[in-house]
């Protein structure tokens, strides 16, 4: 199997979160690709509902062989590692992965859409792609992260932390 990028966002805003970005970092590595770049990481705002804890939030390429749905089976894998209790909708989470990109495959299947569908309208998402991959062209809408962000209505906090 070719070797794909593998664009994903890592998030949390329970427990230590800086522990469970690192641990979604090293089991990235192990299980589903070598790292190529890594965000800085950003505190923001909840997004969807608002009434909780700030998240860390960092995204992540990997370089693998793994196919989209081995991906978002590995990604299971560590939320559940991360003691990752799923209730409602944009509830407080230990640790959320979410796949962003892979490569510039548009994929839309049951369980799996990629690119991510929320990925325009929401900026704890795009400052940390713009940082690493400004240039890059969104396969569906053909606007690069920079102009995305540009364009992007959410208002809500991110900031780069050291």
């Amino acid at each position: 199997m070719k070797l794909q990028y593998v664009v994903l966002l890592t998030g949390s805003n329970i427990g230590n979160s800086k522990a469970f970005l690192a641990l979604a970092k090293n089991f990235i590595f192990k299980n589903i690709g070598k790292v190529h770049k890594v965000s800085a990481v950003y505190k923001t705002a909840a997004w969807g509902k608002q009434d909780q804890a700030p998240f860390l939030n960092q995204v992540i390429i990997a370089k693998t062989t793994l196919l989209p749905q081995q991906v978002l089976a590995q990604i299971q894998v560590v939320e559940n590692l991360a003691q990752r209790e799923r209730t409602t909708q944009y509830a407080a989470r230990t640790l959320d992965v979410d796949i962003l990109f892979y490569s510039s495959q548009i994929i839309n299947e049951t369980n799996l859409i990629i690119p991510h569908p929320h990925i325009p309208a929401r900026r704890f998402a795009l400052q940390p792609l713009v940082e690493i991959m400004p240039t890059y062209i969104h396969p569906v809408l053909q606007l690069t992260m920079e102009a995305l962000l540009l364009h992007c209505n959410d208002n809500l906090m991110v900031e780069k932390l050291g």
